[in-house]
This record gives C-alpha cells, structure tokens and sequence, in this order.
C-alpha cells in the first residue's frame, strides 16, 4: 500500500513516515501543494494524508485537484479544528478529518479504515450482477427483481430462478408486451428444457 503524505513540518512528517513504515507502508513525502499534485499525478497511490496548511498551493486547492479525477480515500491532518473548517474539509472531497495534536495509532486506525472501505466498495462494486434492460422490462439479478414500466412484477423464488438460469430472460423481453407476464408465459415455460440456442428441444 502506498501513502502520499503531504506535509510541511518536517518532524511530523518524519515521525508518520518512520511509523507507517513499520507497518509495511510505503510512504512519499512532500512538503508543498505543488509537489504534492504533481507527484499524485505522476504516481498511484492507495490513500493521501494532507495538511491543510501547505506552501505554495494550500491542502484544500490540493483536494479540489485531486477529486477532478480521482475518488482515492484523503484524510485531512490539521491544526486547524473549528466544526466549519472541519466541515469545508469534508465537504470539499475529504474521507476524514484529524486535528493536530494526534497519536500515530489513531493515524494508522484512520488509514486502515479507509482503506478498508474504499477496497470493500470495490469488491463490492465488480461482485455485484447487472441490471439488464430492454424497453420497459427491467430484470436485476442482484436484487432478484423483475419490473416493467417501473411497477415490479410479482414472482417467486422459483420463477425468477428459472427466468435466469434457463435464459428466459430473452423471452421476456421479446414477449413484453404480453399482458400475461406471469402466468400464462412464466408458467408455461418453468419446467421447460432448453438448449443452449434458447430453442424448445
């Protein structure tokens, strides 16, 4: 995992790299706005630590720069811990929000939190199944839910289990027009066998 930290103090910034570190992070430090934009853009990174009160561009230009294109996890480090800079920091594309003075450990519980959640989503996101659509049926295999015209259409376990898994779903869509969504097409073709070409065999 690597960490972009951007940080002018040269103590704290020493301190945080050394502890993270320890904790199998590789860790890029830099000192300004500038340097921290450019080396963002220049590299990948897992997550960004950044202090708002950077030289040359500020914590939150920073912020606004990296969000144009990026949804990495940023965790704001500040000494600045006013409920409305707090809620500028958040509001602005911030994952979190750590007021100076800090502990490293309640740093590292920040990161791996973060972490955690944006990896969760992700896996999430590329498990989940599609949402197929054709004119006005739509079929969601993640939900498990049919509806046409927006309105969901009542069915069972089994039926939806047979729309899927015997491709019925293509004969949905060609007969959606049917007044008998149900039970007069579902039905019928429930218990039918079907090849691989969707054809009756």
């Amino acid at each position: 995992m690597k960490i972009l930290l951007g940080e002018d103090d040269m103590e704290i910034s020493a301190m945080l790299k050394n502890f993270l570190m320890t904790e199998k992070y590789v860790v890029i430090v830099v000192s300004d706005g500038e340097s921290a934009c450019e080396k963002f853009f220049s590299d990948e990174f897992n997550l960004v630590l950044l202090d708002l009160m950077l030289p040359k561009r500020n914590g939150m230009e920073v912020m606004r720069k990296i969000r144009e294109s990026s949804t990495v996890p940023i965790i704001i480090i500040s000494a600045k811990d006013t409920d409305s800079d707090k809620t500028l920091g958040l509001g602005l594309g911030a994952d979190d929000y750590i007021t100076k003075p800090f502990s490293v450990t309640e740093v590292l519980a920040r990161i791996k939190a973060n972490i955690r959640r944006t990896t969760q989503y992700a896996a999430g996101a590329s498990m989940r199944q599609p949402v197929l659509k054709k004119g006005a049926l739509t079929m969601d295999l993640n939900a498990h839910s049919v509806k046409k015209d927006g309105k969901e259409i009542e069915l069972t376990a089994k039926e939806f289990g047979a729309l899927v898994l015997s491709k019925l779903a293509i004969y949905l869509c060609i007969f959606m027009g049917s007044k008998y969504m149900r039970s007069s097409f579902v039905i019928d073709f429930i218990f039918a066998d079907f090849s691989y070409s969707g054809k009756r065999r």
